[in-house]
């Protein structure tokens, strides 16, 4: 075929050329292999097997002792010595290990902790539409979307003032770091930087630790840093690697499915009047549908741990699976029409939030109450707001991330 995933220059085509390809894949009877390209100053592997069916992408989700998030998730694997640096992310871990911190910080995603969380999140909503109104619209991203769930996380762990500028700074370098890097001399570049940011990162929510355990706020990282009724509390380097999860995973999801939101609302008159017919009652299928649409997170890799069939496909130990959420997104088995943006469409299945199992977005529902709130307040306030022209798009294989947008009201 004259698809190759594995290739960076297959991301740089046109996203309606890219759906094509992944619709070619989905109708041959097994997963393709895709050989890798050594990657600078990244693990290079033999190559991996293309989850793009839905049901591949839940089969592999929820058997996480055959599909394993170890050593690594991202594609390609980063070097050993990132772990010894800057701690292991939970998304890198099987349980038990994973099951104890996912234990430790899901009481800070809880329902009763994120409606006390709703009144601040419509107040910032607020200052950010007046922000807009007064200095005019000139890009979506830096104005709007990239703004709120920074700051929500940074209320959440009650990050003081000044720091917060540092943060979206080292979160907007983590984030160009995800896209495709063009030359050598730039991948030294940006992994330099890279590490600098979240060296930063770390160091700064791990003083605010040592703080909070002497002189508990009752915000997120005293809540972390300090025992739950089990005796269990994160150390000072999961302290660190959390925080950089959540910065960048917690942000980048809301952050892309607003910018391309906006855009989808715009080139789709008539699901937006029907939003905004009853706004209560579409709202969440509306955001449900948008990230669905967009994919957020466009993969995600696993390692087989023992010999496996999966759909005819006999798959050997140690074997490397990536899993395309896009595809499966757009798998018409699943979604009729699945290129239509539709508001009233069930997305119950839908994989925009990892597949289930114990890796589904811990923030899901912190992201959905801010794309509800963020949109509810732009269009009663703004109801003329839309896009103009294209999105600048982050041009990575990993992110669907974008850059600029520019928009009106």
């Amino acid at each position: 075929m004259d698809i190759d995933l594995a290739d960076l220059d297959f991301w740089r085509k046109p996203l309606k050329e890219r759906n094509e390809a992944f619709a070619r894949l989905r109708q041959l009877e097994h997963p393709v292999f895709f050989p890798e390209k050594k990657v600078p100053f990244l693990r290079s592997g033999k190559g991996f097997y293309a989850l793009v069916r839905h049901a591949d992408v839940v089969e592999a989700s929820r058997n996480a002792k055959i599909f394993s998030s170890e050593p690594a998730v991202t594609n390609p694997e980063p070097p050993s010595w990132v772990k010894q640096v800057f701690g292991e992310s939970m998304v890198n871990m099987d349980d038990p290990r994973h099951a104890r911190l996912r234990r430790i910080v899901t009481r800070s995603f809880s329902p009763r902790m994120l409606a006390g969380l709703q009144s601040d999140i419509e107040a910032t909503c607020g200052r950010i539409v007046d922000d807009v109104v007064r200095d005019g619209p000139r890009d979506f991203v830096t104005q709007v979307a990239a703004r709120l769930p920074i700051h929500v996380i940074c209320d959440m762990l009650d990050i003081p003032q000044e720091l917060r500028e540092k943060v979206h700074q080292h979160v907007d370098i983590s984030t160009a770091y995800t896209g495709v890097r063009p030359s050598l001399a730039r991948s030294v570049q940006m992994a330099g930087q890279n590490m600098l940011a979240l060296l930063a990162l770390q160091r700064m929510v791990i003083k605010l630790g040592h703080e909070r355990v002497a002189d508990p706020k009752g915000d997120l990282v005293s809540l972390l840093v300090n025992a739950n009724p089990d005796g269990e509390k994160l150390t000072d380097k999961e302290l660190g690697s959390f925080f950089s999860l959540l910065l960048v995973a917690g942000n980048e999801t809301a952050r892309n499915t607003m910018a391309h939101g906006i855009r989808l609302l715009t080139e789709n008159p008539a699901q937006r009047e029907l939003l905004m017919s009853d706004f209560d009652a579409h709202i969440n299928g509306a955001v449900e549908e948008m990230v669905r649409y967009v994919s957020p997170i466009m993969q995600f890799r696993r390692t087989v741990t023992e010999d496996h069939s999966l759909r005819g496909l006999e798959l050997k130990k140690g074997d490397k699976v990536v899993l395309f959420y896009g595809s499966a997104n757009r798998d018409e088995s699943v979604f009729p029409n699945a290129d239509t943006f539709d508001i009233t469409r069930d997305t119950k299945p839908h994989v925009g939030f990892g597949g289930p199992g114990p890796h589904f977005c811990l923030g899901a529902n912190l992201a959905r109450q801010e794309m509800r709130t963020m949109f509810r307040e732009l269009l009663t306030r703004l109801p003329g707001i839309r896009s103009v022209g294209e999105p600048e798009l982050l041009l990575s294989n990993f992110d669907n991330s974008v850059r600029s947008q520019a928009f009106t009201f």
